[in-house]
């Protein structure tokens, strides 16, 4: 599994985002999320402890000077990306983080899009809520539609995260957010799942219509993952998915 051990890492090339400078809010050396994600490339939640997050000032001054030196280079980011070693609203300063980050965008690179990748479970937080409409890519994750799938496939941490507790407060942002959703098949303590199936994917357009997303992504497993007998579903497969969202209106990418 992958931890990643700065606060500022990158650039990378992501699937996704194109030229990605990421940030990661959580602990150097620990997976914490809100999620418990079987194919999750950080693995699987670190056993809790005292962990020390950075500092919204600690953020700050070492993205500026980054930014400052890609400048410099002439080393733009296509985006600054919010992810790392777990769920980035877990920190309690994301709200200011998050201004703190389109300040010096805006600033250093103005052409950039600011992103966050968050698995949607602190939406209903209002200081989240409002963060996440700040950004240029609010990026939230939905799994499946069925209730059981998802449970199964992301291990939701908090008990009161359901696929009908997701949906509306998804609905919440009008519009303005992205959706992401890894299609993958597999096993897990004797229990199969497949979120690709026909009911599956009924249950999912029809969530994606009540959400209204300007954008869908689609992907599958592409790193290694904390459950091993996962299975990866094929660009053509997704592909398919993909055609039948576009049919619906969706905005909609692929990747492999």
């Amino acid at each position: 599994m992958i931890l990643f051990d700065q606060i500022i890492f990158g650039p990378i090339h992501s699937r996704r985002l194109g030229l990605s400078l990421g940030i990661n809010l959580l602990p150097v050396d620990a997976k914490i999320c809100s999620f418990n994600c079987l194919y999750c490339e950080c693995g699987f939640n670190t056993t809790m402890r005292e962990f020390a997050m950075p500092t919204r000032e600690q953020v700050r001054e070492i993205l500026e000077v980054k930014l400052r030196l890609m400048a410099e280079n002439s080393e733009i980011p296509d985006v600054i990306t919010f992810a790392g070693n777990g769920e980035p609203t877990l920190h309690p300063e994301f709200e200011g983080i998050i201004d703190d980050t389109i300040i010096l965008r805006n600033l250093w690179c103005q052409q950039a899009k600011v992103s966050v990748l968050s698995n949607s479970t602190r939406i209903h937080k209002p200081h989240i809520f409002n963060a996440l409409k700040k950004v240029d890519c609010n990026i939230l994750k939905f799994d499946s539609a069925i209730d059981n799938t998802m449970k199964l496939i992301d291990q939701p941490v908090g008990k009161h995260i359901n696929v009908q507790w997701l949906i509306e407060h998804l609905k919440r942002f009008e519009g303005k957010l992205i959706i992401q959703t890894m299609f993958l098949r597999g096993e897990f303590k004797g229990q199969t799942f497949d979120n690709t199936t026909d009911a599956e994917i009924a249950a999912w357009l029809s969530a994606m219509e009540e959400i209204c997303p300007e954008q869908i992504m689609i992907y599958s497993i592409d790193r290694e993952t904390p459950v091993q007998n996962l299975e990866k579903v094929s660009v053509d497969e997704l592909n398919t998915i993909a055609e039948k969202a576009k049919a619906r209106g969706f905005d909609v990418s692929v990747s492999g």
